[in-house]
């Protein structure tokens, strides 16, 4: 592999310096307020290592939620505790991300100290990407070099992932790195047959990426309840099933390009939708699993997940692959009655010993992670970024990507 277009924490020497690092540690937190996965934690282990061992002195900030003002019920203190645990080393936490507190925490950090900053989403200022107040915590830090490991961040152009960026030159860490690198491989440069599983809900959120697939994919396999709006665009009878209205130009665009890689014969064997469907009166159901067909679609009945039928012709297209690449769950999968869709796909792909699989983040990373229950070993690569994954995926730029430091020119 080539190096990396933006300058990397191993291209320049950080001995004994101050860093300040952009983690993702918006954990998902349990009804009691503790970390209920620390895996994002976890992945950032290797790039603070990393800066141990150069001896860094490392101040760190992240965003947990979305709390209104400076709520304390996300505070990232617990996360600290966790990191201290997890690092075997103690933690330093600030209870702010500016001012004289912090100036006077670093100053007294020796090498190899760790500091984390408070909740950045405690301050407006941060998702409005303020200058004056990226300025601030850059001044209270006085960092020689900015770090940029949280990926689920780079998509969005805040404080702390671009302003930032024009007050401290700014590094690529190690997850940031692996995970731009086995995405954008993944789309530009797969093992072939290429197969994507396109899921969840919205088209809306997912036309650049269906878009980009026609054009790379092999096979496009469709669930989820954007499933639903597909086939009620080719006349099926949906019932109470959520279908995204007004999408009918967007589709027969997305039918018109396929039709033009495949010809209007093949689309169907191209773009795969569901043969039958688990359906409930409501995603809240329980009991027994009800299949149908999909022309067998009751009134009031809502399809909530992918039928036995339709598993076991996706899992035969999955059988062949050589690259997956997976995005929204295929059914509603809080719900066990409905994930069993998703598990049968899940279970495909880890039967196909050949394939290089990729997974996109949020709910899709959410779901085969619980499913998998060894920390998701079992895939190629399950990304920690939902949004971030998805635009990079469709070919997006990345502004808390773009604006570090390009690794032209370097020797």
């Amino acid at each position: 592999m080539g190096r990396f277009f933006k300058q990397t924490i191993h291209d320049v020497n950080l001995r004994g310096l101050t860093v300040l690092v952009r983690v993702d540690y918006n954990v998902p937190l349990s009804a009691t307020g503790g970390i209920a996965s620390d895996l994002r934690i976890r992945a950032s282990l290797p790039t603070l290592r990393y800066l141990l061992e150069q001896r860094c002195k490392i101040v760190l900030m992240s965003h947990l939620g979305r709390p209104k003002g400076a709520d304390p019920t996300y505070s990232l203190r617990p996360v600290a505790r966790r990191l201290a645990e997890l690092l075997g080393r103690s933690v330093q936490f600030v209870d702010s991300c500016v001012g004289d507190q912090l100036r006077q925490a670093v100053r007294h950090m020796a090498a190899g100290d760790v500091l984390m900053l408070e909740n950045l989403r405690f301050y407006d200022e941060e998702s409005r990407d303020d200058m004056v107040f990226a300025r601030a915590i850059a001044r209270a830090v006085r960092p020689d070099y900015f770090v940029q490991d949280g990926f689920a961040v780079v998509h969005r152009a805040h404080a702390s992932t671009h302003a930032i960026t024009l007050y401290v030159p700014g590094l690529a860490g190690d997850l940031l790195v692996h995970e731009y690198t086995a995405l954008t491989a993944a789309m530009s440069r797969p093992a072939r047959p290429l197969v994507a599983i396109i899921g969840g809900v919205k088209i809306a959120d997912k036309i650049a990426l269906i878009e980009r697939l026609i054009d790379k994919a092999d096979t496009i396999l469709i669930g989820g309840a954007m499933a639903n709006t597909f086939l009620a665009y080719r006349g099926h009878r949906m019932g109470h099933s959520t279908v995204e209205p007004d999408q009918e130009q967007v589709l027969a665009a997305i039918y018109h390009r396929a039709a033009g890689k495949v010809g209007d014969e093949q689309v169907d064997q191209f773009l795969r939708l569901p043969s039958d469907v688990a359906v409930a009166l409501s995603p809240e159901a329980s009991g027994d699993r009800h299949e149908v067909s999909v022309d067998g679609i009751g009134e009031h009945e809502m399809a909530l997940d992918i039928g036995a039928q339709t598993m076991a012709q996706f899992a035969s297209v999955i059988a062949s692959a050589k690259t997956v690449i997976w995005n929204g769950p295929l059914g509603y999968s809080t719900n066990p009655l409905f994930a069993r869709g998703s598990a049968r796909i899940a279970e495909a792909i880890v039967q196909n010993h050949g394939v290089t699989s990729i997974i996109g983040g949020g709910d899709t990373a959410e779901f085969v992670l619980r499913w998998d229950g060894h920390d998701g070993k079992q895939f190629s690569h399950i990304s920690t970024g939902g949004g971030a994954s998805l635009e990079l995926m469709s070919g997006k730029k990345l502004p808390g990507v773009e604006s570090l430091l390009d690794a032209h020119g370097l020797k």
